[in-house]
């Protein structure tokens, strides 16, 4: 397979983490949520110096975040002036979006890359240890669309600059009809179903389908899932379960949500509230028919695989892999999947900031 590589040179001389470290301008955190806590974390192991936080004027309420008082855009200005911004949240949502290019096109402006899961982030030192992965995982991408959404996470998780997330995503209806064969779909497992929101995004597209198991782990939200799944004409076996490489009880952070992630035992021991979810491998549940699973189950999506190897050599189901929670899961996944006999392997994103709603594609 001909492929076209961007590992040949360092993609730049200094990631983010080095050049706020020298920043002569203020550096002010847009945001003051779980984004901005983990993205401070990170200021103090490299010794960056956050100068103050700012938030949209819709949610300025005199709150205090990290001892100092959130300001408006308009007070920011008034104060600083010229400065740095440092987005600390994620969102796909249009009207956000356009204000983070607005606030872009006025400021030298960065979207760190924190990862969702695991404390490993996506440095010039982690991009060296990890060369060789990533150039064999592009060697396995199916085309240029691929190759070159890969190359622009790479470069935006060294330089956390907005450039690198525009001009390469798609719609979702693209990759259902465009490289997945959704029309044909009559049995399909989400794992990570959420609200049920990726069943109805995915039914748009699968007008033949019968059946879907559904695992969640949040009891809250499993309760929205079932909700929706009596709503639906086709069969929901929801499950209030995480995806994992066998049956097992887990310990998440408090919520076990989209947001949270399997606790360390670092993070109990300063403390950190949790909750003891039930974990199923999706073998244990016996599929004899699936066309398709999807993986987004917040930084466990390689124990999940490795939990559905069976269903997977027997029914031979297409794949959407999350690519996004992890710093490795963007070689590691692609290697995985193809070890597992997928040949076709795609990478497809949809428009957010940070780099979330990155997937690979997998088609036998």
């Amino acid at each position: 397979m001909e492929t076209t590589t961007a590992y040949e040179n360092p993609p730049v001389r200094e990631d983010l983490w080095q050049k706020l470290r020298g920043a002569a301008k203020p550096i002010l955190l847009y945001g003051m949520g779980n984004g901005a806590d983990k993205i401070l974390a990170v200021f103090a192991k490299y010794g960056i110096k956050a100068d103050d936080v700012f938030a949209s004027d819709e949610f300025v309420r005199g709150q205090m975040f990290h001892g100092r008082r959130v300001l408006k855009y308009a007070e920011a200005v008034e104060r600083y002036g010229d400065f740095i911004i440092i987005v600390a949240f994620g969102s796909r949502r249009a009207d956000v979006l356009s204000r983070i290019y607005e606030l872009d096109r006025r400021h030298e402006l960065y979207i760190p890359d924190v990862p969702v899961a695991g404390g490993e982030l996506f440095d010039l030192e982690y991009y060296y240890k990890h060369k060789d992965e990533l150039e064999r995982a592009e060697s396995l991408l199916c085309d240029e669309l691929s190759r070159r959404t890969l190359r622009d996470i790479i470069n935006y998780r060294l330089t956390g600059e907005l450039k690198y997330l525009v001009g390469h995503t798609v719609h979702p209806d693209d990759v259902y009809t465009g490289i997945l064969s959704a029309a044909g779909y009559e049995a399909v497992a989400d794992l990570g179903a959420y609200n049920g929101d990726s069943l109805s995004e995915l039914s748009r597209c699968a007008a033949r389908l019968k059946h879907a198991v559904a695992l969640e782990p949040d009891s809250r939200t499993f309760r929205k899932l079932k909700r929706f799944a009596e709503s639906q004409p086709y069969k929901i076996d929801a499950y209030n379960a995480a995806a994992w490489d066998h049956n097992c009880e887990l310990t998440f952070t408090s919520g076990a949500n989209r947001n949270s992630t399997l606790i360390t035992s670092d993070a109990l021991k300063a403390g950190a509230k949790s909750v003891k979810v039930d974990a199923l491998a999706l073998d244990s549940l016996g599929l004899n028919e699936c066309d398709y699973i999807k993986y987004d189950v917040e930084g466990a999506e390689y124990q999940a695989l490795a939990g559905s190897r069976e269903t997977i050599a027997r029914c031979r189901p297409e794949l959407l892999v999350s690519l996004y929670h992890r710093s490795e899961d963007i070689f590691k996944l692609p290697l995985l999947t193809w070890e597992m006999g997928y040949r076709r392997l795609y990478i497809r994103r949809y428009e957010s900031i940070p780099a979330w709603e990155l997937n690979l594609l997998a088609v036998k």
